[in-house]
């Protein structure tokens, strides 16, 4: 998906559709962008593989005293943390090649020498990398925006329970 220099000047990692598709093939970024089964099954994934990772941590904050039941919600609350912030980083990730798939300007820097120039997409480019934006990132900014509102409360809701045992 090269645009020649004489069209785009921007280097080519540098270029919003460019930085979409390597997005999109990154392994951290990628099951994001699967359907919305898999993409359940994998949260659902990460979620026991952290639970089990955050097991012995748990065990040694919590004291002995403490029932079972308060360690292992205090475990799921921890766990939930971690996917609050895999949640904002994937929003973070893909609103940034949003607002650079969508934007009719593009700032790049060519030398690495801090001396940042601005490139004026052509309509052509502008309607491509929109249609991009819209109708494939953007559907993955809400579902992304849904999952950290549903775990948010769910935070909330594990939080108020591990209090009230």
């Amino acid at each position: 998906m090269c645009i020649p220099k004489k069209i785009c000047p921007v280097p080519y990692d540098q270029q919003p559709i460019n930085e979409y598709a390597s997005l999109k093939q990154s392994c951290f970024f990628a099951w994001s962008t699967f359907n919305i089964f898999r993409y359940i099954i994998n949260i659902w994934i990460i979620f026991c593989i952290l639970f089990f990772m955050c097991l012995p941590f748990t065990f040694s904050l919590i004291s002995v005293k403490q029932s079972l039941l308060e360690t292992f919600i205090f475990n799921i609350i921890l766990v939930t943390g971690f996917l609050l912030i895999i949640f904002i980083r994937l929003y973070l990730g893909w609103s940034y090649i949003v607002k650079r798939l969508v934007s009719a300007s593009i700032f790049y820097e060519e030398s690495g020498w801090y001396d940042g120039q601005i490139w004026i997409k052509t309509v052509d480019i502008l309607t491509k990398d929109r249609l991009i934006g819209i109708y494939e990132v953007m559907p993955l900014i809400s579902r992304i925006q849904y999952s950290f509102t549903c775990t948010i409360i769910c935070f909330a809701l594990e939080i108020s329970l591990y209090y009230l045992l």
